[in-house]
């Protein structure tokens, strides 16, 4: 492993990330329904900022200077996100009363105001992508990050994950399991990187690698998140050696841009030395 501060890097980021969220979210002063406050409790509540800072440091392994049409495309990645776990959280799907330490949206503002809250979140990610290729320099390239948004988060993606993670019957294999993360965890970390690269003017050669980190991070990452909350228990030895194979195949996708991509490389790394910390 490079000696990369991981950390501090995050850090910075992270607070980027947080910075354009809270100013570019509406303020909420006419408000029906309280929806924008609705809208501002859970996108601004304490969280990692993980797949908008994935797109940042896709960007940063194409090597291009990161500007501010950029972090808002990077930013619409977490407006999806939002929104997923806003719905996720509804009594027709997981029927959660928690998340990140405080009352999920539908228990402090209600279910229908916190169904528009993620209908609000889901096509505000769509306007922030369109005002950033107004933004930029080269707007062209903001139709394929726009793009991959749309196939992460719909019905090729996050959606028919979703719709899956709804049956009676669970995924009875680990190659059904995978499956599931792919669609529902793994097709938004895949479409975060290729709008980093995408809007970084990345060449097919590295937007497909950087597709592969994607998918594969995140079903490594979702095996290590089943690990923490103990679901699929049965598979726990299994899906602890696929997080370092993943994560060994999410490096190798990386090969092309040396240390460009030591952000990614410390990302992926962090999570095969937190399953070993497992045990």
């Amino acid at each position: 492993m490079s000696a990369f501060d991981l950390e501090s890097w995050l850090a910075a980021r992270r607070a980027e990330v947080n910075t354009l969220l809270d100013a570019r979210l509406p303020q909420a002063n006419d408000d029906p329904g309280r929806l924008i406050e609705a809208m501002r409790y859970s996108l601004l509540a304490p969280g990692k900022r993980l797949r908008p800072i994935l797109a940042l440091a896709a960007a940063e392994a194409v090597g291009a200077p990161i500007d501010e049409a950029m972090r808002i495309a990077a930013a619409s990645v977490e407006l999806v996100h939002c929104y997923s776990l806003i719905h996720d959280d509804l009594p027709a799907m997981d029927n959660d009363d928690v998340r990140r330490g405080r009352p999920t949206s539908h228990k402090a503002f209600g279910e229908a105001t916190a169904i528009l809250a993620g209908d609000a979140l889901l096509t505000l990610a769509f306007g922030w992508l369109a005002e950033a290729a107004k933004l930029a320099n080269a707007p062209g390239r903001y139709l394929p990050a726009i793009a991959a948004l749309a196939h992460g988060a719909g019905v090729s993606g996050m959606v028919r994950g979703q719709a899956r993670d709804t049956l009676a019957t669970p995924p009875a294999t680990l190659e059904a399991i995978e499956r599931l993360h792919a669609e529902k965890t793994g097709a938004l970390f895949r479409a975060a990187v290729e709008i980093g690269a995408a809007t970084a003017g990345a060449n097919p050669s590295q937007l497909a690698a950087l597709g592969r980190f994607g998918i594969a991070y995140g079903i490594a990452f979702q095996h290590a998140d089943d690990r923490d909350d103990s679901e699929h228990a049965a598979f726990a030895s299994e899906a602890r050696r696929r997080i370092h194979e993943l994560v060994d195949e999410a490096v190798a996708a990386l090969a092309e841009f040396g240390e460009k991509a030591a952000p990614l490389r410390a990302l992926a790394w962090k999570l095969s030395h937190s399953a070993a910390a497992g045990g």
